[in-house]
């Protein structure tokens, strides 16, 4: 693994930060320059992270966390600042689901995918701005989802929590407008991963659970997360599936829910059946160190063409108003040339 021996850009606390997207974000800002501040439950998972972090050339701690306790987040976040220094990024990444139908599942799963999933984020959200608003500085990354936007079958506690956090940032945006703070928030929404959730993930479902339709690798993801943090965005969305599901329901809600009535079903499972008895991190983490990839490996793209663009947005604009400038020139120069024959 590369050493990163740059100065230090600053210091993130990633959650969730044991597996999945989390690992990759954690991957990612530090060869990006960052000490890291990991909070998760699985305690292998974060050594394994905080070795990756030590090996880039890095600081890194963590705390054995569990989200869905606000007075753990904000105590984690007080240690991070004690051993690291001040927290300049936070990025609210941790999650959990269910795969069910509505009909099959329980008041307490809802509760408690809704706790870690959307207040989760909150509780992050304010252990960061206790941080960052006295210092007039930071930024937080909220980790959203197309399924902000468009809730799809079998997924309703994970949907909902994910709507619930897209409403807490709208708000939370506004007010950080009318105080004119320089801390930033950004919400990245993204499309489906190739991620461990869905080896972990609590379900139902009479056959593994997968990821629907085109799948990214969560490098890209991690990626845009970076670029949120450093960039002053609203929202960026990754990936065609993202702006085609978030377009799609503005324009024609009730076409998407036919369309996904016919196809979410099936589109969220393989075709191999599922242990019924296997173990989820619905309550508990899975003991051992997971990475940052699931099995879909053969089946994932790492490259986003909607994030490249977002990304490039203002080199883009520069060079066609460039091109354009050229173009005019050319035009002008030929008339005058013309005017004086």
């Amino acid at each position: 693994m590369d050493t990163n021996t740059d100065e230090r850009k600053g210091v993130v606390v990633i959650t969730g930060a044991s597996a999945g997207l989390g690992r990759s974000c954690v991957r990612e800002f530090a060869k990006n320059g960052y000490d890291v501040g990991l909070i998760a439950r699985g305690l292998e998972g974060l050594e394994g992270a905080k070795k990756e972090v030590l090996q880039m050339g890095r600081k890194a701690v963590y705390v054995q966390v569990d989200v869905a306790d606000a007075q753990a987040v904000e105590d984690a976040a007080s240690k991070i600042e004690e051993e690291l220094g001040e927290i300049d990024v936070w990025v609210n990444n941790a999650m959990n689901s269910v795969f069910s139908p509505v009909k099959e599942m329980q008041p307490e799963e809802y509760k408690r995918v809704t706790e870690v999933t959307y207040l989760g984020q909150v509780y992050g959200a304010l252990a960061a701005l206790k941080r960052m608003l006295p210092r007039n500085r930071g930024s937080i990354v909220f980790v959203g989802s197309a399924l902000a936007y468009r809730g799809i079958p079998l997924q309703s506690a994970y949907c909902g929590s994910k709507h619930a956090i897209q409403g807490f940032f709208d708000s939370l945006r506004s007010e950080l407008l009318h105080d004119k703070t320089k801390v930033k928030v950004c919400m990245v929404q993204l499309p489906a991963m190739n991620t461990t959730q869905f080896g972990f993930v609590k379900s139902r479902l009479p056959n593994k659970p997968r990821p629907m339709g085109k799948i990214f690798q969560p490098e890209v993801a991690a990626e845009a997360i970076v670029f949120a943090a450093e960039n002053d965005r609203r929202e960026i969305y990754v990936g065609y599936p993202t702006v085609q599901a978030i377009v799609g329901d503005k324009i024609a809600p009730e076409l998407g829910d036919y369309v996904l009535s016919k196809t979410a079903f099936k589109g969220q499972q393989t075709d191999q059946p599922e242990d019924p008895n296997r173990k989820h991190n619905l309550w508990e983490p899975i003991p051992g160190d997971h990475g940052a990839h699931g099995t879909f490996d053969s089946e994932s793209t790492d490259f986003s063409p909607e994030f490249w663009l977002s990304k490039n947005k203002n080199k883009i604009l520069t060079g066609i108003l460039g091109l354009g400038g050229v173009v005019l020139g050319t035009m002008a120069a030929k008339k005058w040339m013309n005017d004086e024959v």
